[in-house]
């Protein structure tokens, strides 16, 4: 079930809040010692704060589609009182006092916070050994996803009915695309960083993974808006996502490259990709060639530059104390973060925008550009099996991040959704993305495409 309708059962009392929340720990309780989502179950808190919900619900009082709805958060979003770990054996015992700024709004929105949800090391890729690996609940022999995998498990498993992630590189879009749901990665600047364990400041976005698009819509106009606690947050006006999304979509533009679109990629998900165009075609919708900017494995190296820098200068009060307590991956990486010049990471980050030049241009005469959200599923036996750095460059290649780091570079909107199944069951995924600020748009062309489809309706069974 979406967060949507039982949104509307909660709304009309035809379910309770407490009962919802009961059923929804037992599930967890019966399901999660093998899909290995939860890094922590909050189930005090979330029985307490359903007993508030549906006392208000009682009285008249609705505060929104989420009021009294059980959804989850990645551990790396601060809990006050609730440990915080980030994948991280150095955080391990990590309680902060505040809450993040999305989790505050998610709580005045009325919504029920399960637990906290697990991730690789730091939010890059590969797991600490001291942690679990969410399992893939369409196939266990695939690849979950990263970094925000016990997001994509739990939301795919039915474990919340949203979940909240975070993306530098494509961690809300690769786990969404692994489990066959709709995730968003906002503007950067949409959604308050806030209370945020970071990865890379300048790339970090936190964005909602659910089963539809509606869903998305719903978490983010909860969780959007201007924070002055956070110096990178955007003080401009948030559009109501929801109110929109039926708006027609008629006489929209969008952009499609055949070549970057289908170059080393899995036939089965081109072909699927190219129906979705005839999908958008008899909506009204007008498909347009365009050329993508190149992004080269030179221009790849620049985000992982970045990355590492901006990465170990968020560890580096800790990482030189405690370098020990650190998984063998993030360890190196950091190390090589600390190896940047200050003149080698100013040219990186002008390569970056340069490229951001050229990808934005192409808004100019387009609506949205469409294409994979990543390459075909992978095989957990072929996940980062770390001896050196250039296991990762072999991990990696794997991921196409072609795709995915044009909005990551570039602080643009991208929403990835569910377009088809392989011949073998699994799910398989494309990626609308759009300009500065325009969710909304994404949103609409999401929810269009989902009402000429029975994608966005098949879930795995658990």
């Amino acid at each position: 079930m979406s967060l949507v309708q039982i949104s509307q059962l909660i709304r009309s009392k035809q379910i309770s809040p407490v009962e919802l929340t009961q059923m929804m720990l037992e599930r967890i309780a019966e399901q999660d010692t093998q899909l290995k989502s939860y890094a922590t179950v909050m189930a005090s808190e979330a029985l307490t704060a359903a007993k508030v919900a549906e006392d208000e619900i009682q009285q008249g009082v609705y505060r929104s589609h989420l009021h009294g709805v059980p959804i989850a958060i990645k551990d790396l979003i601060y809990t006050e009182g609730v440990r915080t770990m980030g994948g991280l054996r150095v955080f391990a015992d990590f309680v902060p006092t505040f809450n993040a700024t999305v989790v505050s709004k998610l709580k005045q929105a009325g919504a029920i916070i399960l637990g906290k949800l697990n991730l690789t090391e730091g939010a890059m890729v590969g797991y600490h050994p001291d942690f679990d690996i969410p399992v893939n609940p369409w196939d266990d022999t695939l690849w979950a996803g990263a970094s925000s995998s016990g997001c994509g498990v739990a939301t795919a498993a039915g474990l919340c009915f949203a979940s909240l992630g975070t993306d530098t590189g494509g961690s809300i879009r690769f786990p969404a695309m692994a489990n066959g749901l709709v995730g968003l990665k906002p503007t950067y600047g949409r959604v308050s960083r806030y209370g945020v364990l970071p990865l890379a400041e300048s790339m970090d976005h936190v964005g909602p993974m659910t089963r539809t698009t509606i869903d998305v819509a719903i978490m983010l106009d909860a969780i959007a808006g201007f924070d002055p606690k956070d110096p990178t947050s955007l003080k401009v006006p948030m559009p109501n996502t929801q109110e929109s999304i039926n708006q027609k979509v008629k006489g929209l533009r969008i952009g499609y490259d055949h070549q970057y679109a289908s170059k080393g990629i899995d036939p089965e998900l081109v072909v699927l990709i190219e129906a979705a165009l005839e999908k958008f075609e008899t909506l009204g919708i007008e498909i347009i060639n365009i050329k993508m900017p190149e992004l080269s494995d030179e221009l790849k190296k620049v985000w992982f530059t970045l990355c590492m820098t901006e990465a170990y200068h968020a560890h580096q009060a800790i990482f030189s104390s405690r370098t020990n307590e650190y998984g063998a991956f993030f360890s190196d990486f950091l190390k090589q973060g600390a190896q940047v010049s200050q003149q080698q990471y100013k040219e990186a980050y002008q390569r970056r925008k340069d490229f951001n030049l050229r990808f934005k241009a192409l808004f100019a005469d387009i609506d949205a550009i469409v294409c994979p959200a990543g390459g075909s599923p992978i095989q957990v036996s072929q996940e980062l099996q770390y001896k050196g750095m250039d296991d990762l460059d072999i991990f990696v290649s794997q991921l196409h991040t072609q795709f995915t780091f044009p909005a990551s570079f570039a602080g643009t909107p991208s929403l990835s959704l569910p377009c088809g199944f392989s011949h073998s069951g699994y799910p398989l995924t494309m990626q609308l993305m759009g300009s500065e600020l325009n969710e909304a748009l994404l949103c609409r062309i999401g929810h269009a495409y989902e009402t000429t489809t029975e994608w966005y309706k098949k879930h795995p069974k658990v």
